[in-house]
């Protein structure tokens, strides 16, 4: 996030937006002239800045990498497409349950979900939720509509309705903690508004907002809400795909083991108000796990 900085300038103080820019092993500044005082707009300017950092520093690698995808996806045959969105959906049912609490190992997903055998000793509640992200992974793929309270209720029922059925598909009528987070969700009775502001927000910016930006900011927004008593996590993770396959960009798996990075990146972004914070994070992670799209 862009700091105010000062410098003084013979017997004046002047004051800077400043942002840092990575470049390989290579540091450089960017800053924008704010007065001779802070100015009132601080917060906007500062957000338009970042906004144009954005579009410089990272939209032409996500839209170089963008097109390196749909060109290699033109080139496979029909049955190698299924077969790398197979070992995608695997890979996100095993991370995004296992970063919930899941036991089943990467084999016992990749069982569960190939051979529909339950492996030895894995738990009942895993097996059923991890079948029901699957199920809901391909309807979140084939669903041509936009986004809406309605299929994420409906998403969110079919996760939950074998495992947690009285909190299946309902927002939360009561408050809730989040274990070792600083970060409190709001109180249960703005919900309502909370969820239509969301709504509000995303038919705004759909258009407008560069497609990997809203997927990130979809889901840090839709997870700071926590509507849901329980899969809050798992739900953002999947608005946040579906915004990027809706957009033809490659999908994201965030992985377990970066799970702490990730836990991080969130909460600092909720604790300080600071969607920049999330923003570089997801950016970061984005960029490195597609690389390999970007012709060399």
């Amino acid at each position: 996030m862009a700091k105010i900085t000062k410098v003084k300038i013979g017997g004046g103080i002047y004051y800077y937006l400043e942002q840092s820019i990575r470049r390989g092993n290579k540091v450089s500044k960017k800053r924008i002239y704010l007065g001779k005082t802070i100015p009132s707009n601080v917060s906007e300017l500062r957000n338009r800045f970042m906004k144009e950092m954005y579009a410089e520093e990272w939209y032409p690698a996500f839209d170089r990498i963008k097109k390196g995808y749909l060109a290699g996806l033109k080139r496979l045959p029909v049955i190698a497409r299924d077969k790398e969105i197979e070992v995608f959906m695997i890979e996100f049912t095993y991370d995004t349950q296992r970063i919930e609490g899941s036991k089943l190992s990467f084999r016992d997903t990749a069982q569960v979900l190939l051979e529909q055998t339950a492996p030895k000793g894995a738990h009942i509640h895993d097996i059923k939720e991890a079948e029901a992200h699957r199920r809901v992974f391909y309807e979140m793929l084939e669903y041509d509509r936009d986004l809406s309270l309605g299929i994420i209720l409906k998403w969110h029922k079919e996760l939950f309705e074998e495992t947690k059925k009285t909190m299946a598909g309902e927002i939360r009528n009561f408050n809730v903690r989040i274990t070792n987070s600083k970060f409190i969700p709001p109180n249960y009775v703005y919900m309502e508004s909370m969820l239509g502001n969301f709504f509000a927000w995303y038919n705004k910016h759909k258009k407008e907002v560069h497609p990997v930006e809203l997927a990130a900011l979809a889901h840090l927004k839709f997870v700071t809400i926590h509507p849901f008593a329980d899969g809050n996590g798992r739900i953002s993770r999947l608005i946040m795909n579906f915004i990027l396959n809706k957009n033809r960009y490659p999908m994201l798996n965030i992985r377990y083991v970066n799970r702490r990075g990730y836990y991080t990146a969130l909460e600092r972004s909720q604790l300080k108000n600071d969607e920049g914070i999330f923003l570089i994070w997801f950016f970061r992670k984005y960029l490195k796990e597609n690389k390999r799209y970007i012709p060399s």
